[in-house]
């Protein structure tokens, strides 16, 4: 049976970054947050990828974002 494809929620918390970003003196566009989430969104797949391939444990841990 194939996975449920989950729907793309934002995985960022606007208010955080944006404080963030307003410390160094910058301010943010509108797509940053969208373009930040969809980059999570690939580490994440990423991740998941590698440790499906190993086959040894169904954690994801820091190791796995290399």
């Amino acid at each position: 049976m194939a996975k449920k494809e989950m729907k793309r929620a934002n995985l960022v918390v606007k208010s955080k970054v944006h404080g963030f970003v307003k410390s160094s003196g910058l301010r943010t566009g509108g797509d940053f947050y969208v373009a930040l989430s969809d980059k999570m969104y690939a580490l994440i797949q990423a991740s998941i990828q590698k440790v499906e391939a190993d086959g040894k444990e169904k954690t994801l841990n820091a190791v796995d974002l290399a």
